[in-house]
């Protein structure tokens, strides 16, 4: 196996070491600058509003400066009053001022404190929100998907298993690139920021609960270590990982992996292929694409099928998962279906389709 020397995967783990940290997907909301500035503005209405009905009953109140309230003075005196400072250089002395102060003014008050104090309060209890959703996310997760790597082989990884029927909220994106994992949180996954290699990382997404593993990450030497950190972490989760090279497949396999997957090779195979019959090709992409034209799916035996021979079924059945072997269609030692088959068929994609949960991965040939 092509495998960096130890300096190398050293300077890669020193230049992907962050804070890990779990970030949920969130609404879309306004930019906090607009929501700051749309506050000042109201803050600011509340404090002209008081000034002029100051101004407008000015004969009610009494200036120990010069016996006389004008403009200023009742900008000055809404601005202590608003911000409960009150000096009591100026004062309400006929019962109609003391009237608006009680009626108008302190409710104008009230609410200048709290456009300014919530703001404050928000930014405070923000931390305490994320904490307590975070909390109950880690309650709720269970047989959930993570996907090590959001580039291009694990987004379309994931929205392959998404276009089968399961939820963005089942599924958790880890990456050391935080402007990756705010692209993921931005799709409605959630994500962890931190190098998978590390099982704290991990632990975090919890991968102990997980059903299923995608390992795609850039590099096969860090495939080989998420694998590996992931299998002593979770027993019973499949496993599917991505390698560039193929001589590296069958060390994932030993390090965990249910299914390797060698991208350039099969990118290859299906070049070749288109080559040599582009509707070939085409076909074959479509297969490949859940949700759309034709699909391939792994579905159980029904009743109805028991005693069987594969062509006899409904569905176009291209092979049979009997125990831990694949036979194709026509091995004849199949001879008839048993209701602990498994049939791998193709099939028209139609709209809201499910693949059946628990599939077992195929083993390699």
């Amino acid at each position: 196996m092509k495998l960096p020397g130890h300096d190398a995967i050293a300077r890669q783990a020193d230049e992907h070491l962050v804070t890990h940290r779990v970030k949920l997907p969130r609404e879309v909301v306004e930019r906090p600058i607009r929501q700051v500035a749309k506050r000042l503005v109201m803050a600011l209405l509340v404090l002209v509003a008081t000034a002029l009905v100051v101004y407008a009953g000015r004969d009610g109140y009494h200036d120990d400066s010069d016996d006389s309230v004008d403009l200023l003075d009742a900008f000055y005196y809404a601005t202590v009053t608003l911000s409960t400072t009150g000096y009591g250089d100026i004062t309400p002395v006929s019962d109609s001022a003391r009237l608006i102060n009680i009626f108008v003014i302190t409710p104008l008050r009230v609410l200048f404190l709290i456009i300014l104090v919530g703001t404050t309060l928000e930014v405070l209890t923000e931390r305490t929100r994320e904490e307590w959703r975070l909390n109950r996310w880690r309650s709720t997760l269970r047989d959930h998907t993570v996907v090590v790597g959001f580039g291009t082989k694990g987004r379309s990884a994931i929205r392959t298993v998404c276009a089968t029927g399961l939820r963005k909220e089942q599924v958790v994106v880890v990456d050391p690139s935080s402007k990756v994992i705010d692209a993921a949180t931005a799709e409605g996954y959630a994500g962890v920021i931190g190098d998978a290699t590390r099982s704290d990382v991990l632990k975090r997404a919890e991968v102990d609960k997980a059903r299923q593993i995608i390992v795609a990450p850039q590099r096969d030497d860090t495939a080989v270590l998420v694998t590996l950190t992931a299998r002593q972490l979770n027993r019973s989760a499949k496993i599917v990982a991505a390698v560039r090279e193929e001589e590296n497949a069958p060390l994932l396999r030993q390090s965990g992996a249910d299914a390797v997957i060698t991208s350039s090779g099969a990118a290859g195979r299906l070049l070749g292929l288109s080559v040599l019959s582009p509707a070939a090709g085409m076909v074959m992409e479509d297969l490949i694409q859940q949700g759309s034209g034709l699909d391939i799916v792994e579905r159980p035996v029904v009743r109805a099928e028991v005693g069987l021979k594969p062509r006899e079924t409904d569905d176009l059945v291209v092979s049979v998962v009997r125990g831990h072997r694949v036979l194709g269609y026509d091995d004849p030692s199949i001879g008839t279906l048993q209701l602990t088959d498994r049939l791998i068929t193709i099939v028209r994609a139609t709209p809201g389709a499910q693949v059946t949960p628990g599939i077992r991965p195929l083993p390699g040939h």
